[in-house]
């Protein structure tokens, strides 16, 4: 079996390589440019392509048995996963995981939601074998506010008190390894969640336990957040996020007790606990040897 990983140098994607070829599959993962193949894991085979180039992507796919589709959050979005269905189409590839996003009832005037729907559906009518996961909110999204957590002992991210069924990319990986290459989960449409409802203030807590040290929740002020990211996001993001946001402070992203019992068979495992992953995390920040002033 042979299986192009669309989006395989980021987070989720490198762990969907990583997972594949350690499972004997040849792997291939697509970037714009050759420099990211240097962090490729062993057996892992680097193509040069471009989701904005349809003769690079059909080249691309040519010869795979799968695809594995993450298209990154960018205005092209919904094009370039569209070009991305259409190519593995016309190379004949025969099976195709889509990485989505969790959409509860109401959530799709979320800007960056509502812009995967349109690569759902072509999945759906490309007569390709599919499978679609919709994650909730990551885990690791944290590590990008590590700074804040460190210095100032503040959890920034605005995620309400209705609580998110957050999840580890790991288990994602994981999920998209199996649809890959077990039979059983084609045709359908799986929500992928961690197992617990975890609120900002609950979040904050977590982290002050591990850190050893007091942890405050940011709070849901939306105009003090946007006036703290504004500097270092492009606008777009910070309308896009402000937007999600909004949702997960009125309604939460919680996971129903079928999702939860249905995820069990794609994912094959006990979903990972939020608690092992901020151990985790602090345990590597800790073991960090500070740079020289």
């Amino acid at each position: 079996m042979k299986v192009l990983v669309i989006g395989g140098t980021g987070n989720v994607g490198s762990r969907v390589a990583t997972g594949l070829a350690g499972k004997g599959v040849k792997t291939v993962v697509l970037s714009r440019t050759a420099e990211k193949f240097r962090a490729l894991p062993s057996g892992v085979e680097g193509l040069v392509a471009d989701l904005g180039d349809p003769g690079s992507l059909a080249r691309a796919c040519e010869g795979m048995d799968g695809v594995f589709l993450l298209v990154a959050v960018n205005p092209n979005e919904t094009r370039q996963g569209i070009a991305a269905v259409q190519a593995a189409k016309t190379a004949g590839v025969k099976k195709i995981v889509y990485l989505s996003v969790y959409m509860p009832e109401g959530s799709t005037h979320i800007p960056h939601f509502a812009s995967k729907l349109p690569v759902e559906n072509a999945v759906k009518d490309s007569g390709i074998v599919y499978t679609i996961l919709r994650p909730n909110n990551f885990f690791q999204n944290d590590l990008r506010i590590k700074d804040a957590l460190l210095a100032y002992g503040i959890y920034t991210l605005p995620l309400g008190q209705a609580g998110l069924n957050r999840v580890d990319i790991r288990d994602i990986a994981d999920c998209a390894v199996n649809a890959l290459t077990r039979p059983g989960f084609e045709g359908r449409t799986w929500p992928v969640h961690g197992p617990e409802a975890l609120t900002g203030r609950e979040i904050a807590k977590t982290y002050s336990r591990h850190l050893g040290r007091a942890v405050r929740y940011g709070g849901d002020d939306l105009d003090a957040w946007e006036a703290q990211v504004r500097n270092v996001m492009p606008e777009r993001q910070v309308r896009d996020l402000r937007v999600m946001y909004k949702f997960f402070q009125d309604h939460g992203t919680v996971a129903s007790v079928r999702d939860l019992e249905e995820q069990q068979k794609i994912l094959g495992h006990t979903p990972r606990l939020f608690d092992d992953f901020v151990k985790e995390a602090v345990a590597s920040w800790t073991l960090e040897v500070p740079r020289a002033a």
